[in-house]
């Protein structure tokens, strides 16, 4: 496209557009529940009900599915897996595919419905801040969809505090207010999870014995 990174911005029409639920506009001037049903439910892409879905689908194909079980257990002792005539290769692959198919989803929704085009480092960092979340819910779906809620509103909290002067404090520069979701991140994941114990073959190639 010759622009340097970019690609031309999506029309309305091209995007992910937002979906509003049926009686969401009668029900906005409703104390408490109006707002939450009108702006916190409704008025979101079909990428982030799909996002919420995949929570509880995601525990089901983990603990409740024959892949689920074969999987962790390639996590924990791959051994015992190839022991049991499965191949540890092969499922791991499917596991990346799986990866690979979120993360494809995760890309659409920047590009798609928050950018509205591609642009170069739009990921921001939020690839590290999502793994720890993983961490921080010590690798547990439902816990990482909380984890993830937490970080997003530190992000927003960030945004809708720059420029504004805080009690006592004053006007904070704006450079600290950016990197307060990172810093905030590194001390809950230091002072709060307590010991967070990965999968022990996580990240470790299996080498099939003889």
């Amino acid at each position: 496209f010759q622009q340097g990174g970019r690609t031309p911005a999506l029309a309305p029409g091209e995007r992910f557009e937002a979906i509003t639920w049926p009686g969401a506009d009668a029900l906005r001037d409703v104390p408490i529940i109006g707002p939450i049903y009108s702006e916190l439910i409704s008025g979101h892409s079909i990428l982030v009900y799909f996002a919420f879905l995949m929570v509880p689908f995601a525990w089901w194909v983990l603990y409740r599915t024959r892949f689920g079980l074969r999987l962790r257990a390639v996590g924990e002792n791959p051994a015992a897996v190839d022991t049991a005539g499965i191949s540890v290769a092969w499922l791991r692959y499917r596991a990346l595919i799986c990866t690979g198919i979120l993360t494809g989803v995760a890309g659409a929704y920047l590009s798609m419905v928050q950018n509205g085009g591609f642009v170069k480092d739009m990921t921001a960092g939020k690839g590290y801040i999502a793994l720890a979340a993983l961490i921080f819910a010590k690798w547990k779906p439902v816990n990482a969809m909380f984890a993830c809620l937490l970080f997003g509103f530190l992000d927003a909290l960030s945004i809708r505090l720059q420029g504004t002067p805080l009690p006592v404090i004053g006007k904070v520069p704006v450079q600290f207010m950016q990197a307060l979701p990172y810093v905030l991140t590194v001390i809950l994941l230091a002072g709060f999870i307590g010991k967070a114990i990965p999968p022990r073959a996580g990240g470790v190639p299996y080498v099939k014995e003889r």
